[in-house]
């Protein structure tokens, strides 16, 4: 039998996986231009500032499908995450456990042609400064400032491309991924 203190703590943990998994879903929907699982990381009516765009979720993603398809491809990768529960970061102060405040650290790699366009070819550190809520029992973004920390152009003579090994597989930007088997 689990203890009431426990029950609690446990119920922490499972949110912070819930809220953790979203920010990787989102990546991989970045990643893998699946707008769809990017549109689903948010609440319908949740707003995201990035970079020069400030608007709603739909206007996000629909914003987001002209940028990333300049590129050939994208990596992002997180590392750091500090997840707060209750508050909302919003100014509210009551501790209500359906709110969270999440800062992601993170770095993304974006490469493209030609190999000299320096829009296309660089890594940038990022921090998603997000509130989270769960409503319907479910954690999605709510409201989302990417902060953009450094960017390092990589110039054309110090891309490394090596062709892939034989017939092995390389990653896709569609449901053809080897993700979606």
């Amino acid at each position: 039998m689990i203890e009431p203190g426990e029950q609690a703590t446990l119920q922490t943990l499972l949110d912070h996986r819930a809220i953790a998994d979203v920010v990787l879903r989102y990546c991989r929907g970045i990643d893998r231009l699946d707008l769809e699982l990017v549109r689903d990381c948010y609440h319908p009516d949740a707003t995201d500032e990035h970079g020069t765009f400030t608007g709603t979720r739909d206007e996000y993603v629909d914003w987001v499908a002209g940028v990333l398809t300049r590129f050939t491809g994208t990596m992002h990768l997180v590392a750091n995450q500090l997840i707060e529960f209750g508050g909302g970061g919003d100014g509210a102060s009551a501790l209500d456990g359906d709110t969270a405040r999440c800062e992601t650290y993170g770095v993304a790699h974006h490469w493209g042609d030609p190999p000299d366009d320096t829009r296309r070819n660089f890594t940038t550190g990022f921090r998603y400064v997000d509130r989270f809520a769960r409503r319907d029992g479910d954690w999605r973004i709510a409201r989302r400032v990417a902060v953009r920390e450094w960017t390092h152009v990589v110039p054309a003579d110090q891309q490394l491309v090596i062709p892939p090994e034989r017939d092995g597989r390389r990653g896709r930007r569609n449901r053809d991924d080897a993700v979606y088997e």
